[in-house]
């Protein structure tokens, strides 16, 4: 904490009187001030920060701290400096990193830059919505930088895919200062530079995790840091404010987005349409809530091939249901179906029992494990789109990609419980939950066929 104070001191520069108002509902990551709320932080996974001992975070933290102190030997400046209420970077030292992490956020700030710079605002630690000089020429020996198509992409995204590159050129001239409006809510990022759209709602890859064998990739993490880029070029940063994203409004956000072709198949009033264990639940404020101690499948009476399903959810602690894939209309939808995708309480195992990484939520059940972390508390209603494509499925939670498996693919002997799984490859069947006796709720429930 001391080192943190000095640091905040240091930087204070002649910057010490003023002081920055930021917007009802935001909190100014920078004050106008010092650097209070901020470190130094590098291009760094930001979960192998966390797993560090104190002492050895500390100590990490300590070494980028004194490189953003560091006194230039061109400017006789640090690294970093506030003048007026400008944040001052010299395009040296180590990044401008929140001492906060931060989930689902709305951040707005304003940059002004030089000629030949290269920098970029880094989101939950992750690299990155690109800040360039337009006018670079491309390099013959780097096609993936195209400076000219502008800034405010995800530049490390994979080339060719949706937000890599910004949707149009949105730059000011040198001297003039850029507006950049940032949401990210999951792993979904969308950006204005200037009032001009030029990321929609993007998936942001994970950079730490490029190189993995697809099966071992993780998606962004679900809390990080903002941190602000240095890259060998003067950067002016002011106006730097966050507002916080609840997660009530992350999930009606992410149900506004992307619904084009979508059929309501619950009417919020009673079962019309559905059939199966039409007795485990009941209608209850616009869901299906299933009944405590009842079980058994309960489907929508139309079968589908491929399609795509959206469903709003919440569970209790310690609460299991499933979504039927393919059902055949009779008996497992884990085994006789395609699979059941698994509902279920992220804490599970320490609330009832152990479990098996394949029966975590979002686990295509006993065959694929879905990634962990990004479920919101018990009794908090949770976005998820399902996509089911001939042998694959893709599960998005919460703006997340939290599966993407193959049961094509499955190694069949080393399935749990080397049980055997017959309805796996069913090209058509019904789709509805997979109750297991524990009040889960359901509503918003639509259907997209492929």
């Amino acid at each position: 904490m001391k080192r943190l104070l000095a640091f905040a001191l240091v930087v204070a520069s002649s910057g010490w009187l003023s002081a920055v108002t930021p917007p009802a509902g935001y909190t100014a990551l920078f004050n106008g001030r010092d650097l209070s709320g901020w470190r130094g932080g590098m291009t760094f996974d930001h979960r192998k920060l966390l797993a560090m001992s104190p002492a050895e975070r500390d100590a990490q933290i300590a070494k980028w701290n004194a490189s953003m102190l560091e006194v230039s030997k061109k400017t006789g400046k640090p690294h970093w400096y506030v003048e007026g209420e400008d944040l001052v970077n010299d395009g040296f030292g180590a990044y401008a990193t929140t001492i906060k992490d931060y989930g689902n956020f709305e951040l707005h700030l304003e940059y002004k830059t030089v000629a030949g710079a290269d920098s970029g605002i880094y989101l939950r630690g992750v690299p990155q919505v690109q800040i360039w000089d337009i006018n670079q020429p491309d390099q013959a020996k780097r096609p993936d930088r195209r400076p000219r198509l502008g800034s405010g992409g995800l530049f490390n995204n994979t080339p060719g895919t949706p937000g890599r590159d910004p949707l149009v050129v949105a730059d000011k001239a040198f001297g003039e200062w850029n507006k950049v409006r940032i949401v990210m809510v999951g792993s979904r990022v969308s950006v204005w530079l200037n009032g001009k759209m030029v990321v929609d709602h993007a998936i942001m890859e994970n950079y730490y995790d490029a190189k993995l064998p697809a099966a071992e990739r993780r998606p962004v993490p679900a809390q990080g840091p903002i941190q602000l880029q240095t890259h060998g070029g003067e950067i002016r940063w002011r106006n730097v404010f966050l507002r916080e994203i609840a997660n009530d409004e992350a999930a009606r956000l992410l149900a506004s987005r992307g619904g084009e072709g979508f059929e309501k198949i619950f009417n919020g009033k009673n079962l019309d349409g559905w059939a199966g264990a039409l007795e485990a639940a009941v209608v209850k404020d616009g869901a299906i809530a299933w009944q405590k101690g009842k079980g058994g499948t309960l489907y929508f009476n139309r079968e589908l091939g491929d399609f795509k399903a959206r469903v709003m959810f919440k569970v209790p602690p310690g609460g299991n249901n499933g979504l039927a894939i393919r059902y055949p209309g009779t008996g497992n939808p884990a085994y006789d179906g395609m699979t059941e995708v698994q509902v279920l309480d992220e804490n599970y195992d320490k609330v009832k029992a152990k479990i098996d990484p394949r029966q975590v939520h979002g686990s295509i059940y006993g065959m694929i494990g879905a990634q962990r972390g990004y479920q919101f508390p018990n009794g908090e209603w949770n976005f998820q789109e399902v996509t089911v494509k001939g042998p694959r499925i893709i599960v998005e939670l919460n703006g997340t990609v939290i599966l993407d498996g193959d049961v094509s693919t499955v190694d069949m002997t080393k399935v749990m419980q080397n049980k055997a799984h017959p309805g796996k490859d069913r090209p058509r069947g019904f789709f509805g939950f997979a109750g297991h006796s524990d009040p889960v709720e359901f509503k918003d429930i639509a259907i997209k066929p492929l």
